[in-house]
């Protein structure tokens, strides 16, 4: 199968016109990011969105000065009394709209005062009851995404944390966003890593992403689509968390991916290097170029997941439909 018969590279090719289709209308963005009062937002999603929530934390605690908190739902639908959540926001993430446990979740907290916030990709609300139950709608965009890995809607999700973030704070430019665009169009001509890398991966016992801040979700996300389309043994982490224990799993015959915010790495990106070369195990510097950080987080995430599809075509898979795995996953 050629790369570009594939639904997923099709996915990928498109993100750069729907980052600008989101652009163009993001000024409704001032009245869909809401927040409470005293700034502070919960979040709620699975999988790649949940991944997509942690990037927002990242975004909105550093440049938009709002408390970001996660909502488990567990802990939701256990509550044995009743919690107040008068006058909060509760942003629930979710690519199709129809995740049952994120409906049922975010339906309870609107009972208990939630100001409710849907982001997802499905435009057409009858098939969207997350977004009819919040009555405010962050569409990603029109554009169905079909294979079970989250592609261009995962990099919408992070455009949407970044234009809710300008929303409340005015803390980017607009050539931050125009920029953006044109590093994800350069993202999808080129092949990361040229054609060795991918045997290089095949090669690896285990692999590792990590990355700080908002590459921390980078590092989450990248891993889940490795195994995902490519069946490989990956774990996303922070530098920080990798140090602490994960560390010791890893071998001369594995491999690590560390993210760096900057051309020059940052001193907790070097304690990883120097801790992996310590242990002979092989790592890879992925360095964000030129376009400004965190924007760079959206060029570097596509290359990883495209990365990702080139090692699932070696390998002789089908990335986009992996065996076992579905678009919708239902675990309530």
């Amino acid at each position: 199968m050629r790369i570009e018969d594939t639904l997923t590279y099709k996915d990928i090719a498109e993100i750069p016109e729907l980052l600008e289709a989101f652009s163009a209308r993001a000024g409704a963005m001032k009245k869909l990011a809401v927040r409470s009062v005293d700034k502070t937002v919960y979040l709620v999603g699975r999988g790649s969105s949940g991944t997509a929530t942690l990037f927002a934390k990242y975004i909105w605690e550093t440049y938009a000065g709002t408390i970001t908190n996660f909502i488990h739902p567990h802990s939701i639908f256990e509550a044995r009394k009743p919690l107040n959540f008068k006058g909060q926001a509760v942003w629930a993430f979710s690519q199709s709209g129809r995740s049952q446990d994120i409906v049922a979740c975010l339906r309870k907290l609107l009972g208990w005062g939630a100001k409710g916030v849907a982001v997802t990709n499905e435009a057409d609300e009858r098939n969207n009851p997350l977004a009819r139950l919040a009555g405010r709608h962050i569409l990603l965009s029109g554009s169905p995404e079909l294979p079970v890995a989250a592609t261009k809607s995962f990099e919408l999700q992070l455009w949407a944390v970044l234009w809710a973030a300008q929303a409340w704070a005015k803390c980017f430019s607009p050539a931050d966003f125009k920029a953006a665009v044109v590093a994800a169009r350069r993202a999808v001509s080129e092949d990361y890593g040229g054609p060795g890398l991918p045997g290089r991966i095949r090669r690896a016992g285990m692999l590792g992403f990590v990355g700080r801040g908002p590459y921390n979700a980078v590092a989450e996300d990248s891993a889940l689509k490795f195994r995902e389309m490519s069946k490989t043994h990956a774990l996303g982490y922070s530098a920080a968390e990798f140090l602490h224990g994960p560390i010791g799993a890893y071998g001369r015959k594995d491999l690590v991916f560390l993210f760096s915010p900057s051309e020059k790495l940052p001193e907790d990106i070097l304690k990883v290097r120097k801790a992996l070369a310590e242990r002979g195990t092989a790592c890879e510097v992925v360095k964000p170029g030129p376009l400004k950080f965190p924007f760079s987080c959206i060029p570097v995430d596509m290359s990883m997941k495209k990365l990702a599809l080139r090692l699932a075509l070696a390998k002789g898979l089908n990335p986009d439909n992996p065996k076992g795995l579905n678009k919708v996953t239902q675990t309530f």
